[in-house]
Formats: structure tokens, sequence, C-alpha cells
């Protein structure tokens, strides 16, 4: 229970970091949250896939969400853009 907390909080801190260096591409503030929390998810899987290892703790994890969360984004961006 307490890993999935901490794993929230550090999505919404990466989302919201993202919407911050993507001024005018992001969706808000509320859905760059929820984006970050996937955008960890998609930070962790990068990471691994390309076997890059940053130092642990709640700053590195909050960095690799970040970088996770701003792929998303600008994905999503994309996407928006094209439809």
């Amino acid at each position: 229970m307490e890993h999935l907390i901490i794993s929230l909080i550090v999505g919404a801190i990466a989302g919201w970091l993202a919407g911050q260096i993507l001024k005018g591409k992001g969706f808000g503030v509320l859905v760059n949250m929820v984006i970050g929390v996937i955008g960890a998810w998609v930070g962790s899987f990068m990471f691994r896939t390309l076997n890059i290892s940053i130092s642990s703790g709640i700053v590195a994890a909050v960095i690799q969400a970040t970088v996770g969360a701003l792929v998303f984004l600008l994905l999503l961006g994309f996407l928006k853009k094209r439809l």
C-alpha cells in the first residue's frame, strides 16, 4: 500500500513538472498529473529497455517518471494534432 501511494505522489509530481516544461502542450494540471502516473510506468519501461540506470531514491524516481511523462505528453500531443 505504501509503494502505491509513493508511486502516485511521484507520478503526480512528474506530470506537473512535465506540464511546466511543455508549457502550452499539456492538458491541464489534473490531467497532467494522471499522465505523470502513466508516464512513471512509461519511464520505467524506457529506462529498463534502454538499460539506463540512474541512482535509486525518490529524486531518481521523479526524474525517471518526468522523462516518461514528457514522452507520453509529446506522443499525446502528436496524436491530438493528427486526429
